[in-house]
């Protein structure tokens, strides 16, 4: 059986240094966590409410990588 997403100290990281530039004061771990289980929670959500948005991320990241390459 395949594994989720798990939080790890990158992302955390990550959030936190974003935190840093759009809201100094709530740039904590504790927040970055919070972000990161919200943002999950709503992936979660839109897998079973509405996949074809999901499907189209999917797509337009496929195009973007492609812009890259």
């Amino acid at each position: 059986m395949a594994k989720g997403y798990e939080i790890n100290e990158k992302d955390i990281d990550s959030v936190i240094n974003f935190l840093k530039i759009q809201d100094p004061e709530n740039a904590t771990p504790e927040m970055a966590i919070e972000i990161l289980e919200a943002m999950q929670a709503k992936f979660h959500m839109m897998a079973h409410t509405d996949p074809e948005i999901l499907k189209e991320i999917l797509e337009d990241l496929k195009k973007q990588k492609k812009i890259k390459n």
